[in-house]
């Protein structure tokens, strides 16, 4: 099984579309299972898809419309093979667009959910925050996969603690089933007593850390939008599993070394 995990930062880069043919290229090369993505992002202002675009679309929002240009309906246009997806929206992002979380899935999806895991519910407030879940087959066992885009250790407003501790108690009734949850964590794998620290400490395996093969993991190599001072390389976006897991490898990728450069953010491929 082969899953990518990105922070896309949807049409907030330069040459967008041109990045999303590259992503999709990459995709297509590399035939991954279930894909993860954050920031991604459709025009508030943009018409709505007909239902006929939507045909592998499964709602976990009904009152989320999406629109002609959701990144990912953009992306998904460009793939060879069929994804199942969802996406949900979490608050308004850069001023005018619906910035949400979505998930593809190689194979059906059979169940999904999302929440709130921070206990703002403004949806013109960055920090509010949700996850959203899918559950397919894994050689034949049903598996979630859960995306998630969290704020950072110290945030005034809203902490990251408190946003993982309100995930444990949503997760709670899907772990009698193998799951993932994977994303942009804003939290430095290096630093110790902080977030990493704490969800490591509540039983979850970092596939990084098991991986038989892996480099180094950072993703953040440069100042970007929430870590306006960073002058290092970081590792933020992640993969956990609640269970015991073995990874193959773990391999940052779309950071011009692995596949293009379309984001801030570089992703994380791991094959199991």
């Amino acid at each position: 099984m082969k899953i990518l995990t990105l922070n896309t930062h949807a049409w907030a880069e330069e040459d967008q579309l041109n990045k999303i043919s590259q992503l999709a290229d990459f995709i297509n090369t590399h035939q991954f299972d279930v894909i993860s993505m954050q920031e991604v992002n459709q025009s508030i202002e943009e018409s709505p898809l007909s239902a006929e675009h939507l045909q592998h679309f499964i709602s976990t929002d009904p009152e989320a419309v999406i629109k002609k240009d959701n990144y990912a309906h953009v992306l998904l246009t460009q793939l060879t093979d069929t994804y199942y997806w969802t996406w949900v929206p979490t608050h308004i992002g850069f001023s005018k667009y619906d910035e949400g979380l979505a998930i593809l899935s190689r194979t059906p999806i059979t169940a999904s959910f999302e929440e709130y895991v921070s206990h703002m519910r403004d949806y013109s407030n960055y920090r509010t925050r949700k996850i959203v879940g899918i559950q397919t087959a894994v050689e034949g066992e049903a598996t979630w996969f859960v995306n998630g885009h969290y704020n950072w250790w110290d945030d005034e407003q809203e902490p990251f603690k408190g946003q993982w501790e309100l995930t444990e108690s949503k997760l709670a009734p899907y772990l009698n089933q193998p799951l993932f949850i994977m994303g942009d964590f804003n939290n430095v794998a290096e630093v110790r007593g902080e977030g990493y620290d704490h969800i490591v400490s509540q039983g979850w395996n970092d596939l990084y850390t098991t991986a038989e093969q892996k480099d180094d993991g950072a993703t953040v190599v440069k100042a970007i939008a929430g870590w306006a001072d960073n002058k290092r390389d970081l590792r933020i976006d992640y993969i956990f599993s609640k269970h015991a897991v073995q990874a193959k490898s773990s391999t940052v990728v779309l950071n011009g070394k692995n596949g293009p450069v379309v984001s801030d953010h570089y992703g994380v491929a791991v094959e199991i």
